[in-house]
């Protein structure tokens, strides 16, 4: 997932490359984050989910859900062939594509699950090759936004140093420019100079405006291409190492060329990996799939139960399903959450957790979720069958 103004900025690389001005340039930019509509539908889907059937339910969920339908390359086609219908502009529709296309790129290729394409399958998958805070994904496509707010500027006048009136530096204010003032003649000279300077950059960036935003889309594009083959080369050697083999898919970036694996080691436990490019396999876990709280004979017979319901929802926000069972007056509480969960530090990946609750004298149950440290919430039961 990769910060709104840096999709902003992706959008305004694309307008400058293509040579797109004036509203087709801001419709470029606002194209560019259009995929994060999904954020508004999937309002509504929570609105209406708990009165439909369970079947019902999952089909909207991928029509409404977030990174769902409008993070599918289906989509991206879809806005080019409305902006074509509307506009006949070859260019304009070819960057229309780009910048809806770009978006869900750049989230598949950090944490995000999506069904890319649906409506031809319903099988989710992410690459997730690249730290969602990774500094090329988020900084780069911020040089163009700081570059037409610094031209903004200069072309209001806003960095005149030369009167006395700019910034307001009047003898009545707080910054007056007295000798030996801070805002004294010599520093605005240096001032000026620096930011004659930076006009001089602002020169280049005009001249070669086209090749430089190419440029920077083509070293994206080359980013988001290196970074999953070399995860698959990393994923493969880690593979070798363990005698067994680990998914490429369900290994999430941690932190810039850092991931945390982990496969089935046996019938009770997960072995999670701590592994990096330069050093490999840096820790090992090993998590119970099933903890049991006391005395409970049939606990895994009920683990079992919450691993069907579970399998028939979605998102599908868990691939590793560790189980804790208690029970207590007779009700048999399982708290389902990602064997991953507590080794993920400052990034919720993992921490969806469901607390099945149920009533042993007539067999009905109660289920809560908690997302991302916010408390729980009832579900309903069409949320699973």
């Amino acid at each position: 997932m990769v910060n709104t103004l840096s999709h902003l900025g992706v959008g305004l690389l694309l307008s400058y490359a293509l040579g797109l001005k004036g509203k087709k340039r801001l419709g470029l930019v606002l194209l560019s984050v259009l995929p994060d509509l999904d954020y508004f539908t999937y309002s509504i889907f929570t609105f209406i989910s708990g009165s439909v059937s369970h079947e019902t339910r999952n089909q909207l969920f991928y029509l409404l859900g977030h990174r769902e339908f409008t993070h599918s390359i289906f989509f991206s086609f879809l806005v080019a062939l409305l902006i074509w219908i509307r506009t006949t502009d070859r260019v304009f529709t070819f960057g229309s594509f780009q910048a809806v296309f770009l978006h869900s790129l750049l989230d598949y290729t950090t944490n995000a699950k999506m069904r890319p394409f649906y409506p031809l399958s319903t099988n989710e998958s992410a690459l997730r090759a690249i730290y969602p805070l990774d500094p090329v994904l988020n900084i780069l496509p911020l040089l163009p936004l700081f570059i037409a707010a610094a031209k903004y500027l200069k072309n209001k006048d806003f960095w005149n140093f030369k009167s006395r009136d700019g910034w307001g530096l009047k003898s009545r204010s707080g910054w007056s420019i007295k000798s030996g003032d801070r805002w004294s003649i010599k520093s605005r000279h240096m001032w000026n100079r620096k930011l004659n300077e930076l006009s001089g950059l602002f020169g280049f960036v005009n001249r070669n405006e086209k090749k430089l935003y190419a440029s920077l889309i083509l070293v994206l594009l080359m980013w988001v291409t290196v970074s999953p083959i070399a995860k698959t080369f990393l994923v493969d050697h880690i593979s070798d190492e363990e005698g067994t083999k680990i998914s490429y898919k369900n290994t999430y970036p941690i932190s810039p060329g850092r991931f945390l694996a982990a496969y089935s080691y046996n019938d009770t436990h997960y072995k999670l990996l701590e592994v990096s490019y330069l050093s490999g396999v840096k820790k090992s876990f090993y998590v119970k799939k099933v903890s049991v709280s006391g005395d409970i004979p049939d606990a895994s017979t009920y683990a079992e139960k919450v691993g069907r319901l579970y399998s028939n929802s979605v998102p599908q926000a868990i691939d590793y399903p560790a189980y804790a069972v208690s029970e207590e007056n007779g009700f048999v509480t399982v708290v389902l959450s990602d064997a991953r969960n507590p080794y993920v530090d400052k990034w919720p990946y993992f921490d969806t957790v469901y607390r099945f609750v149920f009533d042993r004298r007539n067999g009905e149950y109660e289920v809560s979720e908690s997302h991302y440290g916010r408390a729980e919430k009832k579900l309903e039961n069409n949320y699973f069958e």
